[in-house]
């Protein structure tokens, strides 16, 4: 049963009474489901990453120049900055996705962000659909792409730092504009657990039959897939933070256009892509480099190839496909995707790099790189490899060394270590 949910004037929260019924109703079922729908598209660049630092694969250095070693890098490439406005009401609107959010996970309104106020996944869905908040009743649950676009990469992984008073570490989230919470230890969370719900509902399953939904965790800067119904702590249902969202419902579907000449136009953002991939694997470093090697050719044409930040390659992945239903990348068919074997022996599709450095609090705070999962995101759990997070998963994993030191993966979910990553190029398309 959903935990009652007192009306509330105070900050002109209301929310209207939910059966069993209605939740039942509220939980969307499938990634077709979710970005579906047939509202007009607009162009917008895509929403920048925020991180303006340059590293290499240890450290912050100063930015390299042109056919320099780490050239190219997340910093050296500025995207449209973020633009908030507080309304004054409880909610901010991003000018850049015309999206209007509630300002912050505290949905209780007791001043803080903390246990008593995650939900489930279908009881984030059945209180948005019945949220009435600063004069609107049209709120919803965002998809997986509308809250990655507040995703801010000056964020520093707290890790294993049980805290969140340690000093270093910072949310990926702009706090000065949204309210922010880390998990609430004193609940018995960790302090990582800050996970964000989404509507988006991954088409597979993972970890050997979960029913899963992909959440955005701005404690530690990753997309993962997340149970959604009972698990081994809660006969309920994993908690989750939720940030309600109204408006443009078309944030986030691509447009995808085939050029004919080896190249992908997304009307969407703007940006050009090339169809194919690397065609291999290869670490951060070498990633970086084979991109100059491509612009110094020019590669189809063009000399201005990079590297995609996160956000920008986050938002090609189609959600509504898996290789265990559909039998493909999660990626539109347009684009092709060379097929690997994955840790389990099945015939699986790449990670793929971005150019943005993950921060955390280690001795070497720059030693990860972003990469998102086109494939299976694999983990080793109960004696076996398994999906552990789903296709569209966006994970960090060191920019060097080997993953065979890895045998088993890390965390708790076994995840595999994926250092010999893919790459797909971008560019401007109006350029």
């Amino acid at each position: 049963m959903m935990r009652p949910v007192t009306m509330m004037t105070t900050g002109h929260w209301w929310v209207r009474p939910v059966g069993v019924a209605l939740l039942a109703a509220c939980a969307d079922t499938t990634g077709t489901l979710v970005e579906g729908g047939s509202a007009q598209q607009t162009v917008r660049g895509v929403v920048d990453t925020g991180q303006d630092q340059c590293y290499d694969n240890l450290y912050e250095i100063a930015c390299p120049s042109r056919g320099s070693a780490f050239f190219g890098q997340d910093a050296q490439n500025a995207g449209q900055p973020a633009s908030y406005v507080d309304n004054h009401d409880g909610t901010v609107t991003d000018l850049n996705t015309a999206l209007t959010w509630t300002q912050t996970a505290d949905i209780n309104r007791d001043g803080r962000i903390d246990a008593s106020d995650k939900l489930t996944a279908d009881q984030a869905a059945a209180y948005a659909s019945s949220l009435v908040f600063a004069g609107h009743d049209d709120w919803r649950l965002p998809t997986v792409k509308e809250l990655y676009s507040l995703i801010d990469f000056r964020g520093v992984d707290p890790g294993a730092s049980s805290s969140s008073s340690d000093a270093g570490e910072r949310p990926y989230m702009d706090t000065g504009t949204f309210g922010f919470g880390y998990g609430d230890t004193s609940a018995g969370d960790r302090e990582i657990d800050a996970q964000l719900a989404s509507s988006t509902r991954y088409v597979g399953t993972t970890m050997g039959g979960n029913v899963t939904m992909f959440g955005v965790n701005f404690a530690d800067g990753r997309i993962k897939g997340y149970p959604v119904g009972p698990t081994r702590l809660s006969e309920q249902g994993k908690g989750y933070y939720v940030l309600f969202v109204r408006g443009d419902t078309g944030y986030g579907r691509n447009q995808l256009v085939d050029n004919g000449d080896g190249t992908v136009t997304d009307e969407s953002t703007g940006l050009m892509w090339s169809r194919d991939d690397s065609g291999e694997g290869m670490d951060w470093q070498e990633a970086l480099a084979w991109v100059q090697a491509r612009d110094a050719e020019k590669y189809l044409g063009h000399d201005d190839w990079r590297l995609p930040d996160a956000k920008e390659l986050q938002g090609i992945v189609d959600y509504s496909r898996a290789p265990d239903v559909t039998g493909s990348a999660a990626i539109d068919p347009v684009f092709s995707v060379t097929a690997i074997t994955n840790e389990a022996g099945q015939r699986d599709y790449p990670a793929f790099w971005t150019s943005t450095t993950h921060l955390d609090m280690s001795p070497v705070p720059a030693g990860e790189a972003v990469y998102v999962c086109f494939g299976r995101a694999m983990g080793y759990m109960n004696g076996r490899w398994m999906d552990v997070h789903g296709a569209g998963a966006q994970r960090a994993d060191p920019k060097a060394g080997s993953a065979g030191d890895w045998p088993q993966g890390r965390g708790p979910q076994g995840d595999a270590v994926r250092i010999d990553n893919f790459v797909r190029l971008v560019r401007d398309a109006g350029t």
